[in-house]
């Protein structure tokens, strides 16, 4: 690569930054001639694949997720972006418009090629950071391909090729898993949000997070060699930081926030230690691996439900709301698996009295920003499409090539003001319950291979650079490919390893449970709900302050004025207080308690498992793998012969009579069987009652419920999104033509283009209108048009790519519209306003893509987050569905406890759905997308794309909108080790 002599001479000047990309081209300095022993042809004929040409993934937008100054100046001035941080995008959205004859051979135009290695032809760079590593990334996308001669190389690589595609991301979370985002990455309204969410969820101290890894590396020789996995991935991590510095090459964002001076140098960028990880690794299990709680919000509820109806009748109805176990409810394994059950006899309950919960607010004496004050405007992500901008700052003349050097040299940063003003985590990163999806495995009986296929990955949002990358590691000991979060990335979490491939989705089955914990006052007075003691035996015991201080002021990047405040939280004996009440008139705390808090690190084994190629030789020895694995993930597995699924996450062993599903009194028999509060330790259920199969003709999962008996959240009924899927899958095993990977790919895409709402609940709708002549030759149109649709199958497609518009687009602007609006027609009459407000409180009434998931009230709480891609995971249509199936005389399984549109009665019914539709055929379009700074008002399309929320300083492309995995593999293992 050329340069003028003028980059050279900012070089010796001192310039910030001295290189023009962070394309692994020049992200370390070129390696000398690899010694034999390294010689990456070598090194990769010396390891197993078994693939074939059947591994495929990909990752949009691209790999390298690091900017330097000079090149996210030139991304503000010019448009550049840095080399491979773009690169997968245009295949990611190909495959939505061309997936409609996509064959076999085509597969590689949408995905990457997965297998070990790559070929002689393709390398772009090889580097050695140290003798006993080499790190091979591929010309076109940057991957990086790490063999090390010993496993501290093979880690000390992994954690070197992160910090390369992702230091100022995993800079970022390492704050936020300390409660510091906001000092760091400055006071935005989004950054203080996702920052007091984490506290809220996992307020460590150093002590709390030395523990968890004390204990872990003392567990055993597996425990012991996690450490030291951890410490070499992290030796690595810190000597591309001191390279980056010496170098000056390192993000520029760091020079944006105020880190580091651009013309100076000041400043240091801190090392990693071995308790980040452990913050990080909370993030990840409190984002993607929870499940349960709420269970004050659904103890409320219930009484609602008394008032409303009396006691008896008011439980009776509630539960079949609740759609604990619903027998219409979509399963991915077959059997019965009871777990977090209402016990038939319960002990320990503590009913909160109505009207007296009060949340508890972890923030404390906030000035300036922090108390209110201006924020700056929002920031825009990009216009719509799938190119890949104007190249990379190389390919800018010479003259402009100089001017972003002498910026750089003189610390002109203004063209940099704003970049990412509203903060650098979008707020609602931990907010609402976890959406990782999906998966579709085809047993090789039905497959014109003879062997499996596997079409699967996690739906981790759409970020800039993502919270994934992709890796592939090779030592002694670990052979794998695939999917980490940056900051953890020692080992591969999602992928595959030489015959065999693994891929998770979020479970969310109930391993926290809340524990009503009796207030008192040290000197023996009367105890209320601003107690701050608390009963534990005889003891009046205080609450345990966690807290940290917090102050930001303006930077180049983020303007947003000063502020300041300290976040504390409450922390018992019995777990994290959430908030304060009575029951039965005695003052308690709400505590919340977590199965896999102060054990995070817990889960490092079972990774470590899955990235053995000596540990993993059957779908058997996978599974039993997958229960060292906390968090509440389902996990799918293939190889060359079998799949399997297994539901992972320590599930708490709960005491006879304990209902985990409402608040459990503190000082009942109630709770966990063999509970340590010192380590949050317990007794947990085995693998046999855990969801489990092998070898069932296919296995199709959206985060839908895992088996019968396994307790599932408010609104898991009749319809799913993962009908979407299981549909498509049932036709395709059971047609006469053998299943090919294109098939799977194709059933997978088909399903994320379509409005579930318009596919599974729009036929009962029209049913109850077709129960006489429409009259009204307004209403009459929309319901031809809405019948039109459903019948195409109820798409969201653009007419051709980049069109704008939608096929069949005033049918889903009048669902779009109709859907709150129905809702609120259908059920609030018969439930009452303040029922039918406190169920809109645990389970939103939709999940459209432009975001609106409230009650239809412009500004409600349940407004989601727009532009995200995942969609149609929760709403009503389950309630929506069943209610409308009893007015209609169907036989109806589970239904609910009562009729509700119009009465029961179909004529009443009919007419509240069609007076509900003409309010929604009178909105306008401004008004259903009513325009945000990304679209105008109107723009549907617009609307429900997709926008890479900017982690930092460069934005990409919008998509069209598409419900599919955000890492997404294909594999299909044509032989294995035997």
């Amino acid at each position: 690569m050329l340069r003028h002599p003028r980059w050279r001479a900012a070089v010796a000047a001192g310039t910030a930054v001295v290189c023009v990309t962070t394309g692994v081209a020049t992200a370390a300095p070129a390696a000398a001639e690899p010694d034999d022993a390294l010689d990456a042809g070598r090194l990769m004929a010396a390891v197993e694949d078994y693939c074939g040409d059947g591994c495929h993934d990909i990752l949009p937008p691209g790999q390298n997720g690091n900017a330097t100054l000079i090149e996210i100046l030139g991304h503000q001035l010019f448009g550049t972006r840095p080399e491979h941080s773009d690169t997968q995008l245009p295949r990611y959205d190909g495959l939505l418009h061309g997936y409609d004859d996509l064959t076999d051979a085509g597969i590689d135009d949408h995905f990457l090629d997965a297998s070990f290695g790559v070929p002689e032809s393709e390398i772009g760079t090889q580097e050695q950071p140290r003798d006993d590593v080499t790190i091979i990334r591929d010309r076109e996308h940057g991957i990086p391909h790490i063999y090390g001669t010993t496993r501290s190389g093979t880690m000390y690589g992994a954690g070197y090729a992160a910090a390369q595609d992702r230091l100022f991301l995993m800079d970022l979370l390492r704050n936020l898993g300390r409660g510091r985002l906001t000092p760091f990455a400055g006071g935005a309204e989004s950054n203080r949000a996702l920052e007091q969410s984490l506290w809220r969820g996992a307020p460590y101290t150093e002590a709390d997070k030395q523990a968890q890894i004390d204990r872990v590396a003392a567990s055993g020789e597996r425990g012991a060699q996690a450490l030291a996995d951890v410490e070499s991935y992290l030796d690595g991590v810190n000597a591309y930081i001191d390279r980056a510095e010496d170098r000056r090459d390192y993000p520029g964002e760091y020079v944006l926030t105020g880190h580091k001076d651009a013309v100076t140098q000041a400043g240091e960028i801190e090392h990693f230690s071995t308790t980040d990880v452990v913050g990080i690794a909370a993030m990840v299990g409190l984002l993607f691996g929870g499940g349960g709680g709420d269970e004050v919000r659904s103890a409320l509820v219930r009484a609602g439900f008394w008032d409303r109806y009396g006691p008896e009748e008011g439980e009776r109805v509630w539960r079949t709301w609740r759609m604990e176990n619903d027998p219409e409810a979509i399963v991915t394994a077959e059997g019965e698996f009871p777990y977090g059950q209402t016990p038939g006899e319960p002990v320990g309950e503590a009913a909160p009295d109505p009207g007296s919960v009060v949340p508890y607010d972890i923030v404390r004496d906030a000035t300036g920003t922090a108390a209110g004050g201006d924020q700056a405007p929002p920031r825009s992500g990009g216009t719509e499409g799938s190119g890949t901008g104007t190249g990379t700052v190389d390919d800018l003349p010479e003259a402009d090539r100089d001017r972003l050097a002498d910026l750089a040299a003189d610390g002109d940063l203004s063209a940099a003001e704003g970049v990412f003003n509203d903060g650098l985590l979008p707020g609602d990163l931990l907010g609402g319950p976890p959406s990782m999806s999906n998966a579709i495995v085809v047993s090789g009986e039905h497959t014109e291979s003879g062997h499996p296929i596997s079409v699967s990955g996690p739906q981790t949002g759409y970020y800039l650079p993502q919270l994934l990358l992709v890796q592939e590691l090779q030592g002694p000991g670990i052979s794998a490919r695939g999917a980490s979060f940056p900051g953890v990335s020692f080992y591969v979490q999602i992928g595959r390893g030489a015959d065999y491939a693994w891929s998770p989705t979020s479970a969310g089955q109930d391993i926290t449970d809340t524990f009503a914990v009796e207030l008192c006052e040290p000197d023996g007075g009367t105890p209320t709900v601003e107690s701050r003691h608390y009963r534990d035996g005889a003891d009046c015991v205080a609450l345990e302050e966690l807290s940290v201080h917090n102050e930001w002021r303006p930077t180049v990047a983020d303007q947003t004025p000063a502020g300041s405040y300290t976040l504390t939280a409450l922390r018992s004996k019995f777990g994290l207080v959430d908030g304060f009440g009575t029951v039965d008139g005695v003052p308690v705390a709400f505590a919340t308690r977590r199965s896999t808090y102060l054990r995070e690190v817990d889960s490092i084994i079972g990774f470590q498992k899955f990235n053995d190629p000596g540990a993993i030789g059957s779908a058997a020895d996978f599974q039993n793998a997958a229960m060292d694995i906390g968090y509440a993930f389902n996990w799918h597995y293939v190889d060359d012969e079998q799949t399997a699924f297994v539901n992972s996450g320590a599930n708490p062993v709960r005491t006879p009579g304990t209902n985990p599903n409402l608040p459990i009194r503190a000082d009942s028999t109630a709770g966990w069987a063999g509970w340590d509060p010192e380590t949050n330790g317990a007794e947990y259920t085995p693998l046999a009652e855990h969801p489990n199969s092998r070898g069932a003709d296919y296995y199709v999962n959206w985060n839908n419920k895992p088996a019968a008996g396994y307790t599932s959240g408010y609104a898991t009924g009749s319809v799913h999104r993962g009908d979407l899927l299981d549909e498509r899958l049932r036709a395709l095993v059971s047609a006469d033509e053998p299943v090919t990977p294109a098939a799977v790919v194709r059933a997978m895409q088909e399903a994320a283009t379509v409005d579930l709402r318009g596919d599974q609940v729009l036929p009962e709708l029209l049913r109850v209108l077709d129960a006489a002549p429409v009259t009204d030759p307004g209403l009459a149109a929309a319901v031809a048009e809405l019948r039109a649709w459903q019948e195409a199958g109820a798409p969201r497609r653009e007419t051709g790519p980049g069109s704008g518009e939608y096929a069949h687009a005033d049918a889903i602007r009048i669902m779009d519209a109709w859907w709150p609006l129905l809702v609120r027609a259908q059920f609030e009459p018969g439930l009452g306003p303040d029922l039918y407000a406190a169920l809109t409180g645990v389970a939103q009434i939709d999940e459209s893509p432009s975001g609106h998931i409230g009650g239809g009230d412009p500004g409600s709480v349940n407004q989601g987050q727009t532009h995200k891609g995942s969609s149609f995971q929760y709403g009503w249509w389950s309630y929506v569905d069943k209610d409308l199936r009893t007015v209609l005389g169907d036989e109806v399984a589970g239904p609910l406890g009562a009729a509700y549109c119009g009465g029961g009665e179909l004529d009443a019914c009919r007419t509240v759905l069609l007076d509900s539709l003409a309010e929604a055929v009178a909105t306008p379009a401004a008004e259903v997308y009513p325009g945000d700074a990304e679209c105008a008002a109107g723009d549907q399309v617009c609307a429900d794309s997709i926008v890479h929320a900017p982690l930092g300083g460069i934005t990409v492309d919008r998509l069209p909108w598409q419900n599919r995995p955000t890492y997404q593999a294909v594999h299909e293992f044509h032989d294995g080790r035997g």
